[in-house]
């Protein structure tokens, strides 16, 4: 019994000990699943410039790009609890992934989203030889002619606000997935496709340049890029929101007090003034939340895209 008490005291006292002496063991390494330079490491660089000024340690951001972003996801969700290695991903890797992949490499529950650290939206275009100028108009020339969009692949955030508008409109557009929107945008301006759902930065050039047309955009808000714009829910689908995040999580077990010191400083860096505008340049908006926030937000949106996963039938393994 005794041996049981010395026990538990050792582990409790252990505890602060470790958060006391963190971050100074070695770099701290945050994993994007992503590709460089792409939105999530370009918003994710600054922040870390200025973490790592805060925290007085080296805050390394480490690509690991592939399969949709489950293989980054996969490393940090196998890596030890110890506040030395975190996640920063949209968010479509923790709310989509696990109702898409038979095999994500990892248990969906062990990786505990902690902040939402940014929103973002798609942009709906359609080529100048559709005719189509408005979310209203696609809409109905999808119900008397084929109508096809191009997307950045299947499961990416453009296929999915798509299948959702189409579901909620009761229409049918011909889904073309790419590699990437970099092919999905060369066909979409060689009219081999309609329409398509990309990210601003990707299509707006092109429609300044009288090469597509942009009809709205999904967020529940406004782009900061093009505030002329419409968003779906002004265009006749008022319930409609399409808007996407990203999240810092952090393999399961990460000791309070280093989790929560970790999150004020990204907290602080997400919401400096120089870093918001930064991240507007990438039609990014940069937020910061508390974790019961980020929690909520990724179980509810979990729930909705799974839905959709489960009516439009996209698996993958």
């Amino acid at each position: 019994m005794r041996a049981a008490v010395a026990l538990a005291a050792a582990v409790l006292c252990a505890a602060p000990a470790q958060a006391q002496e963190w971050p100074k063991a070695r770099p701290i390494r945050i994993v994007v699943p992503n590709p460089p330079a792409g939105p999530s490491d370009i918003s994710l660089r600054p922040v870390a410039a200025a973490m790592q000024a805060a925290l007085g340690q080296a805050v390394v951001v480490d690509n690991r790009p592939g399969a949709n972003g489950n293989i980054g996801a996969a490393e940090v969700a196998r890596s030890a609890p110890d506040g030395y290695t975190w996640l920063w991903t949209m968010d479509a890797v923790l709310t989509v992934n696990p109702h898409v992949y038979r095999s994500l490499g990892y248990k969906a529950d062990a990786l505990e989203p902690l902040v939402v650290a940014a929103r973002f939206s798609q942009t709906l275009v359609c080529g100048p030889a559709t005719g189509l100028k408005t979310v209203r108009d696609m809409i109905a020339a999808s119900k008397t002619r084929e109508l096809t969009y191009a997307s950045g692949g299947a499961g990416s955030p453009g296929h999915l606000v798509m299948e959702s508008l189409l579901a909620t409109a009761g229409a049918k557009m011909v889904h073309v997935p790419y590699k990437g929107p970099a092919p999905a945008m060369q066909d979409l301006l060689g009219g081999q496709v309609d329409c398509g759902f990309l990210a601003g930065p990707t299509v707006l050039p092109q429609v300044q340049g009288g090469k597509l047309l942009a009809l709205a955009t999904s967020g529940k808000t406004r782009s900061a890029l093009a505030p002329e714009l419409p968003t779906i829910a002004e265009s006749g689908f008022p319930e409609f929101d399409g808007t996407f995040s990203i999240l810092l999580a952090a393999p399961r077990g990460v000791p309070a007090a280093v989790q929560q010191r970790f999150i004020e400083a990204m907290n602080e860096a997400i919401r400096a003034p120089a870093q918001k505008e930064r991240a507007r340049a990438q039609d990014i908006e940069m937020v910061g939340s508390t974790v019961a926030e980020a929690q909520a937000r990724t179980r509810a949106l979990s729930a909705q895209w799974g839905a959709l996963v489960r009516k439009i039938q996209l698996t993958s393994d």
